[in-house]
């Protein structure tokens, strides 16, 4: 019950809960934390479909249906929000393009696969304005489709049928995209405090912009790309190419890609900057209760098109924005352009001297022609002597621009949904592409009882056997299906030279695998796997539990020709707190890298915590080293590495920036050594909570099922399907 004085306080009887209080959390109490909970961040208790199978309801959507539906939404002006010209196209495509344009190569998170978009911070982020009204106009075709149809396809869907309504011929589409319900936490957007901070925040030198910090790939923080005023919001156009080239490699996209992809994407549509920018409301996440969601409101525009305030820039670029033609090269290479203000006072280009009928009619009244406009970034393609030059291909060659751009548009919207294998739907096209790292079908006739004999016999140590599995299949990123054990590419450059592979032991151990994979017409891919099912069955037995791994053959050996090195460069291992090695010493604790590496692996707490526990016993330290290897019986899957880390006995001493002993209390000799990545499942309260479960005496069976487990999963993360 209340007292009294708390009644005469108004004090509210409830007790407030994470979502009501404005008391600290713990993370903001001690920030030092180490945060896990991005390892069951899409839990699924937080899924309102239950036991749901996306990928096989969708096989059953009536895509004809669903196209005809889109098709018809995109001519069919609302008066709530009302279409540019009659047409949503540029609305839907601007939608799709920033759902997907989030994607970054460095650590594959960030693009439209999940449907990320409807989350904060990507739903309130500046260079998403109106975007909220996109998804809205598309809600009866998702409320109609139901649970057939996720978000994610929807909104990528929607901008590929916008293309196609305005005349280009599109590569195909793929349905298949699982939605999340809650935000993604585990992607770094930036540092900074602030919407569109300065750059200089995430460069080295905003001169030199190789310098921008990794993983991020926008200049700033709540853009996709770039800003379209120019470098700082200052006007030009040579830097703005440098940065321009910067942002879209790191996005996978080579010049001619980014070429085809800024012109084709403004071909059609309009930015909008009629009126006053600073009227306008809050965004979505900082809107009012009654806003129902909606952000960016505009107390001027009146159900008027021609009034509405998005980027600040205002205009169209071609002279038929809702034609799908060779317009904007017309404009951009055809006249002379000089800097100017939008009536929001925004930085932008327009044409000199101009003739009348080049000019686009104004979005809602046809009977006015209005002046186009061109940002920073499209005088870059202009003005920079490479884009300028692939401009002038595509002008000679308008059949090959539109292939280059159906091309890189299919890119765009495709790169975070994996393999070829995993496309659904009739669109879907069959050639393969690099940058679907494609992998040919493996065997699986061969008999693999007779190949792990034959492994067996061949005497490699129980470490060389799971550390090369390992390390094969480390490479996987559940962000974008990129990596993994299927195709063994650790075989090939790049991987076979990084020194996180260990490039001289890995040589012996293949020299061993790949023969034995010829032998029995096995791919090398599940031989390395095999083996490494072998080494833990083997460690097992030696702690004195039987245990056989389940095992799926069928993965194929990609070919060099197969494999874009430069792409696969950004899977490199900088660090593994599995194998407790770092390339160098970071900024970052070797804590939080072990936790990214396990949230792109899928792995969960416990199946992180038990995976690191027994790659310790088992010897597979990258260099052999003995840190964390908490046990007299290394090469046995024990329970050792918790029971010793958590006895009472022992007592931990620093001896380095990432060094640490294990001492006797009692006779204060040094038993063991250890770094933070060992510590930490002893010092973090919840990590030593998964410890402590086995470090009881009742463990060791449950260690070794649940390790196998968790190294099945590893090992499979990448058989799609």
């Amino acid at each position: 019950m209340m007292d009294g004085d708390d009644k005469a306080a108004g004090k509210c009887p409830v007790m407030h809960g994470a979502i009501t209080s404005a008391e600290r959390s713990v993370a903001e109490w001690w920030p030092k934390t180490l945060k896990l909970g991005i390892l069951h961040q899409h839990d699924t208790k937080v899924t309102p479909l239950g036991d749901f199978n996306y990928r096989e309801a969708v096989k059953t959507l009536d895509f004809d249906a669903v196209k005809a539906d889109v098709t018809a939404l995109m001519t069919d002006s609302q008066d709530w929000w009302p279409a540019d010209y009659g047409h949503y196209g540029g609305l839907m495509i601007r939608l799709a393009w920033h759902s997907a344009g989030s994607y970054r190569l460095a650590d594959g998170r960030g693009g439209g696969g999940h449907g990320n978009i409807r989350f904060a911070p990507l739903n309130s982020w500046p260079d998403n304005g109106n975007l909220d009204k996109a998804r809205r106009l598309l809600w009866p075709v998702k409320k109609k489709y139901g649970d057939k149809l996720s978000w994610a396809d929807l909104i990528l869907l929607a901008g590929n049928i916008a293309y196609e309504s305005m005349g280009l011929k599109t590569y195909g589409f793929s349905f298949g995209r699982e939605d999340i319900w809650h935000p993604e936490e585990d992607v770094y957007w930036g540092a900074e405090t602030e919407w569109l901070a300065p750059s200089e925040l995430r460069y080295e030198d905003l001169m030199n912009p190789s310098t921008l910090e990794n993983p991020l790939a926008a200049v700033h923080m709540g853009l996709i790309y770039v800003n379209p005023e120019g470098v700082n919001g200052q006007p030009d156009p040579i830097r703005t190419a440098a940065q321009v080239r910067e942002t879209f490699a790191r996005m996978a996209m080579n010049d001619e890609e980014t070429a085809a992809l800024t012109c084709g994407g403004h071909t059609v549509g309009k930015a909008h900057g009629n009126g006053d920018a600073a009227a306008l409301g809050a965004e979505p996440e900082g809107a009012h209760i009654e806003d129902q969601g909606f952000g960016w409101l505009n107390p001027h525009m009146d159900g008027d098109a021609s009034k509405a305030v998005t980027s600040g820039l205002e205009g169209a670029w071609t002279t038929n924005p809702t034609q799908w033609d060779m317009g904007y090269f017309d404009l951009l290479f055809g006249y002379e352009w000089e800097l100017t203000k939008s009536p929001a006072g925004a930085n932008q280009w327009r044409p000199i001297d101009i003739r009348e009928e080049d000019m686009p009619v104004d979005p809602v009244d046809p009977s006015k022609r209005v002046m186009p406009m061109m940002t920073d970034a499209d005088m870059a393609m202009k003005m920079d002597p490479a884009y300028n030059a692939i401009c002038q291909k595509f002008m000679a060659d308008p059949a090959y621009f539109d292939d280059c751009f159906a091309r890189a548009w299919f890119k765009l919207t495709h790169r975070d949904l994996g393999p070829r294998t995993r496309y659904i739907g009739p669109d879907a096209p069959s050639e393969d592409l690099i940058w679907q790292d494609p992998v040919p079908a493996g065997s699986t006739s061969y008999d693999a009882d007779a190949l792990k004999a034959d492994i067996a016999a061949a005497g490699l140590p129980v470490a060389d056997m799971v550390a090369t599995a390992w390390d094969s299949a480390r490479t996987f990123r559940q962000s974008d299906l990129r990596g993994g054990a299927n195709g063994a590419r650790i075989r090939l450059a790049p991987q076979k030279d990084w020194e996180g592979n260990e490039p001289k032991r890995l040589a012996a151990v293949l020299a061993v695998l790949e023969p034995l994979a010829a032998k029995h017409g096995a791919s090398v891919a599940d031989t390395i796997v095999l083996a490494g099912n072998l080494g833990v069955e083997q460690a097992a037995k030696a702690a004195g539990i039987d245990v056989t791994l389940p095992f799926t053959p069928g993965r194929g050996d990609a070919t060099a020709d197969q494999t874009d090195a430069d792409s696969f460069s950004v899977l490199e291992p900088i660090a593994d707190g599995f194998r407790n090695w770092m390339k160098k010493d970071y900024a970052v604790a070797a804590e939080e890298l072990l936790l990214d590496r396990a949230q792109l692996l899928g792995l969960t707490g416990p199946e992180m915590t038990v995976l690191l526990g027994g790659m310790r016993v088992m010897g597979t330290n990258h260099g052999g080293t003995a840190h964390g290897v908490f046990t007299d019986r290394p090469g046995a899957l024990t329970t050792d590495f918790f029971v010793n880390l958590t006895d009472m006995a022992n007592k931990w001493v620093p001896t380095g920036a990432n060094a640490y002993d294990i001492v006797d209390r009692k006779s204060g000799q040094t038993k063991w050594t250890a770094t933070r990545v060992d510590l930490v499942f002893g010092s973090n309260s919840i990590l030593r909570a998964y410890a402590e479960v086995y470090a009881q005496d009742d463990a060791p069976g449950k260690f070794v099922c649940d390790f196998a487990s968790a190294w099945t999963k590893v090992m499979e993360n990448d058989l799609f399907d």
